[in-house]
């Protein structure tokens, strides 16, 4: 049973980093595709970033240059640091893995396994 556990989580003011943590059971965190979603209040979750192949790494355009998502081998997880964090950036973030397509690689259908969410609040 494949298992995903996010951790990390805070709340922090305009400007802050923070570094989440995603650790994977019952499957290999380094293969596949491992991703990270978050989900407004009142708003769909949506793509965050991706790491698949490799180094290969995929990110929406409000978040491109200022996070990094990175596989941590040591911990058979991924971790997403978010620099320079904006209040539009507080959500619900989710970990994902899965086989998707490329084509499906930003979306949630392409992912069969999720946890249970960590909450970042940016917030002067």
């Amino acid at each position: 049973q494949v298992q995903l556990v996010e951790s990390g989580g805070g709340l922090v003011r305009p400007g802050d980093s923070l570094r989440l943590s995603c650790i994977a059971s019952g499957v290999s965190s380094s293969s596949g595709t491992m991703a990270w979603f978050r989900q407004a209040p009142g708003k769909e979750r949506e793509f965050v970033a991706a790491i698949r192949n490799g180094p290969n790494t995929y990110y929406a355009t409000s978040v491109k240059g200022r996070f990094t998502i990175s596989r941590n081998n040591a911990r058979n997880g991924v971790d997403l640091q978010m620099n320079s964090l904006r209040p539009e950036d507080t959500a619900v973030y989710y970990c994902a893995t899965g086989q998707p397509i490329l084509s499906s690689l930003r979306t949630i259908g392409g992912y069969r396994n999720w946890g249970q969410g960590t909450q970042v609040t940016v917030a002067s």
